[in-house]
Formats: structure tokens, C-alpha cells, sequence
């Protein structure tokens, strides 16, 4: 029996759609510039995301084409940050809204870490670009290291699960697992308890069912995820005004995977957006 995860009501004011096009005109132009100067790229990489989640707030089931372009956007500008941060010279050739585009590399940048690298990843894998999937995993973790405090050491080891997972390396399980270990409340030390059980402990977790293939529990562990993460979103009434709260980023790219790999989903909800869940708009325009 499929079960309904309800969204939670968006408190984000009567002119949410022209809300979503400013930031998409603001996307756009940030885009524009980046030939001149990639120095600003996370920038325009956190406003794509922004985009993204405005979008889903007033077209929850990705059912309009706007919603899928901001989804490539957003997916593109994570990978072109990864790719000129990964070179200190020369030039790299990045498709972004709809056009090739050459870019200066620019060399390390302080938000090139591993917290960016999971929103690139999420992004790659629900628009179902193996190959950008496959140029982030061969990161090396290294890379990703932000200056000590910044993350709790869960991070890394889950970076490194989902790396070894889709290059298919061997000790998967154990990195997986002490992940899981390293990401509990009792051990972590660095985010705050909600943050970790509401949002970032719960795609760990779900992998966990999916690298199984565990069939009888993986909806149940998604249900539990959408809840942790309305729970998160609705505990004040400042998150219940935060776009971010729209979407379940990493359940819902957890749950593409899954149901690419044929794994039964028997949980609906707008924090998974159908289209996008269900890879409706594939093949719409070149990504």
C-alpha cells in the first residue's frame, strides 16, 4: 500500500511565482557572467539551488518544463564549480543553460568542500547524468576537506560510501557503515542534533536499505526520512518560511536511484517530485 507524506504548508508569502522568477532572472545572470570571471560560481551554484527549491515550492510535482530547467541549471552549475576548481590554468568547456560555455579555471575554492560536493551529487544523480556522477566521484576526498570544525568527520566517510558505490571500489559496506556509526548524535559533535536526525542523517541511512536492496524496508525508510525532514522544516516558524524546506534533496536522489534500479517506492510526496522522481523530462533538451 502506497503511503502519502503530506508537504508541509510553505509559509512563503502570496507571490510565491514572481519570487521564483526573480531569482530565476538572478540564476541567469549569473550565469552570464561567469565567462568573464568563474570566481563567483559558488554563488551562482547556491542561487541555482535556491531556484530550484522557489520552483518546487509553487510547482510541487515538476510537472512544468521551467521546474526541469531549473533542475539541469542547478545540476550544471555543480558540476562546472567542482571542474574549474579542480584546475589552477587553463580553460574548461561547461554546458550551462542551454550553451557551451568556456570558463576559466580558477583553482581551489573554500566552497568546493564536501557539503557542496553532496548538493552537485544529489543533483547529477536525480537528473540521471552518469557521466558528471562519475567526474565528481573521482574527486579525491582530499579535495573536499573544509578547515577543521567546519564538519563532523561523518562526512568524509560519507563522500567516500557514495565515491565507492558508483566506481564500484571495494569496501563499500564498511565505509557505509561507519558512516552511519560517525554520523549518530552521541558521536558527532559539530551539527546541531536537529540538523543531523531532521536532515542529515536520514539519506545515509536510506542508502543503507537501497545498497541492500532491501525491498521491505527501503519505504519504510524513506516514509521515516520525509517525516524527520517536515519535523525539521516545521519545528520553527522561521523554517516553515525557508524555500529550502520544498524538496528532500538527498532522500529524493536516493529514491531516483532506487527507482531506476526497480526498487518498489510505496511512498508519495511532494517533497519527491513526481516528474522528477520518475525522470518525466529526460531527453527534454541536451543537459
Amino acid at each position: 500500500m502506497t503511503v502519502t507524506v503530506a508537504r508541509h504548508e510553505l509559509s512563503v508569502g502570496p507571490d510565491a511565482e514572481r519570487f521564483a522568477e526573480r531569482l530565476n532572472e538572478r540564476v541567469a545572470r549569473r550565469i552570464g557572467r561567469l565567462q568573464e570571471s568563474a570566481n563567483s560560481i559558488d554563488f551562482a551554484f547556491s542561487t541555482s539551488v535556491m531556484a530550484l527549491h522557489a520552483r518546487c515550492v509553487i510547482d510541487p510535482r515538476a510537472a512544468k518544463v521551467e521546474t526541469w530547467e531549473a533542475t539541469v541549471n542547478a545540476m550544471q552549475l555543480g558540476s562546472a564549480l567542482f571542474a574549474v576548481t579542480g584546475a589552477g590554468e587553463g580553460t574548461i568547456h561547461c554546458r550551462i543553460d542551454r550553451k557551451t560555455r568556456t570558463l576559466q579555471a580558477i583553482g581551489p575554492l573554500s566552497s568546493a568542500d564536501a557539503g557542496t560536493w553532496l548538493t552537485a551529487f544529489w543533483l547529477a544523480v536525480i537528473c540521471r547524468e552518469q557521466q558528471r556522477m562519475t567526474e565528481l566521484c573521482e574527486i579525491p576526498l582530499e579535495r573536499l576537506r573544509a578547515p577543521e570544525g567546519q564538519y563532523d568527520e561523518y562526512i568524509y566517510q560519507w563522500v567516500d560510501a557514495l565515491q565507492t558505490y558508483w566506481m564500484r571500489r571495494p569496501g563499500l559496506v564498511e565505509k557505509l557503515t561507519a558512516a552511519l556509526q560517525m554520523s549518530h548524535p552521541d558521536v558527532a559533535q559539530v551539527a546541531p542534533r536537529d540538523l543531523l536526525q531532521g536532515v542529515l542523517y536520514p539519506p545515509i541511512n536510506l542508502f543503507y536499505h537501497f545498497v541492500l536492496k532491501d525491498e521491505a524496508g527501503f519505504s519504510p525508510a524513506l516514509e521515516e526520512a520525509l517525516k524527520l525532514h517536515q519535523m525539521y522544516w516545521t519545528l520553527t516558524e522561521e523554517r516553515r518560511t525557508d524555500i529550502d524546506g520544498s524538496i528532500a534533496l538527498g532522500p529524493l536522489a536516493i529514491a531516483c536511484l532506487a527507482y531506476d534500479g526497480k526498487l518498489p517506492i510505496e511512498v508519495e510526496s511532494e517533497y519527491l517530485p513526481k516528474h522528477l522522481l520518475q525522470h518525466s523530462w529526460l531527453g527534454e533538451f541536451p543537459t
